[in-house]
Parts: structure tokens; sequence; C-alpha cells
């Protein structure tokens, strides 16, 4: 079912202390101004080390859920230093990232390696969160719709129709994620409605709009009321203002 989603990747920040001190403010900021119930599902995505203290001081139950940053393709083995679907499961872990442009570039993760990621992490009883975008090479050649157009067909059209409806996808165009550039509100929803499009070939028109679609890269609270108000956007994947809890439950306020 489509839902208005806000997501905080939080990605190699906080100690321990200051995870707990952050999702306490977001979680009591929240509560307060929106009377308990935010018009949007929250997914926080801390550091891997901090994911149980965390999510202990998450509201069961309610409009915050716990994700995760990565997973591994495999459910275990020889892998020293990562972590698998079923781990993050198991300590209360709803949604996981993958694909996101940083894991892409820095840790060289093709779509073949995606498309394992993502079955591993279903078959887990997670739900992905799986991230396309274009670079600024692609975005100045006029190539944006064909590169986003075969990371979707690579990455996700292998899986059914009921995998599929657990899946969220996330626009985060590459030449925007933090560098203080955003793209404007009529440029995120032309993608997100070539998205949708190509969900629905994939699949079906039921399919495409059942499915959340967020906007991610250099969305804060200054600009999120207009992103959102895109018929095509749906939420935002947030990366620096997640960090700030009076920033992010601005974002979250902007249903």
């Amino acid at each position: 079912m489509r839902k208005n989603i806000v997501a905080g990747n939080w990605k190699m920040n906080t100690t321990l202390a200051e995870a707990q001190a952050l999702i306490s403010e977001i979680v009591h900021m929240v509560q307060d101004e929106t009377t308990g119930s935010p018009a949007v599902e929250v997914v926080v995505c801390p550091p891997f080390p901090f994911l149980l203290p965390v999510g202990k001081l998450m509201p069961e139950g309610g409009s915050f859920h716990l994700g995760a940053q990565n997973c591994h393709q495999k459910a275990s083995g020889a892998f020293t230093g990562e972590v698998s679907a079923p781990m993050l499961q198991s300590v209360g872990c709803e949604y996981v990232i993958l694909g996101h442009s940083e894991r892409r570039q820095y840790f060289r993760e093709d779509d073949e390696l995606l498309s394992q990621k993502l079955k591993a992490a279903l078959e887990a009883g997670l739900k992905p969160i799986f991230c396309v975008g274009e670079t600024l090479e692609a975005r100045e050649a006029g190539d944006t719709f064909k590169y986003i157009e075969k990371q979707l067909k690579d990455g996700l059209f292998h899986l059914s129709n009921e995998e599929f409806d657990q899946v969220t996808v996330a626009y985060e165009p590459i030449w925007a994620i933090g560098t203080g550039k955003t793209a404007t509100s009529q440029q995120a929803q032309e993608v997100h409605a070539f998205i949708r499009e190509q969900l629905a070939r994939a699949y079906d028109a039921k399919a495409a709009l059942n499915t959340s679609i967020l906007y991610g890269g250099s969305c804060n609270a200054q600009n999120a009321r207009e992103l959102f108000s895109q018929p095509d956007v749906d939420g935002g994947l947030i990366g620096g203002a997640a960090l700030k809890s009076r920033d992010f439950t601005d974002i979250i306020k902007s249903f």
C-alpha cells in the first residue's frame, strides 16, 4: 500500500550517546508536535552498532520504524565484518536501504549484487528501500531516464509481484547528494513520474500506484514541503538533515 514515508539515513555518524540523544529528541518532538500521530511513516536508519539501543528508544506500534543502511547478500557465513538480513530482522529492523549511491560508488556495488541483496532482504522479512539516481554526467548528457531505467531493470525487475509489493523506491540524483544542490520540485516530479511509469510497465498499474517513491538528495526542512507536494513524491530519504532533530521533525511535519 502506498504510504508517505520520511526515512532518516544517519550514515557513518554519531557515537552511541549521540545516537541515543538524537532519537530521544526526535521521538519527543514528533510526539509533542503531531499529537503523537504524524501523517507519515518515520524510518530511522542509524549505524549498525546502534540499531538495538536506538530501536529500544522508539515507541512500539506507532509511526516509528527501525531501518538499516545496508545488508550482505548471504544469510550467514565466513564474511568477516558483514551484517546479514536475518541479523537485522532479529534486532527489530523492518526496513533496509539498498543501492545507495555511496554504496555503488565507494564499494562498487553493481546491479547484479544489489539484486541478490534485495532477495536476501525480502527472504528475511525486511522491506527494502531501493535507491536509483543519475550522475551529473548522465544528466548533462540528457541520459537521466536511460540511466535510471537500467538501474531499475537490472537491479529490481527480477522480483515477483508479491516480492515487489514490499519495496519502496528512492530517487536520489547523485549530483545532489551532500552537495547542497537539490533537484527542483519539477525535476523531482518528472523523474518520479518516469519511475512510476516504468514500474507499471514491469508489473502493472496497480503495483505502480501502490509503490511509495521517495526523493533523496539534499532534501531539508526548507524545501521538503514543496517537494512532497508533487503528486508522485511520497516522501524523502533524508541524509544530513536527519542528524538534526529540529530539521528532521520539521521534514516529518511537511505533509
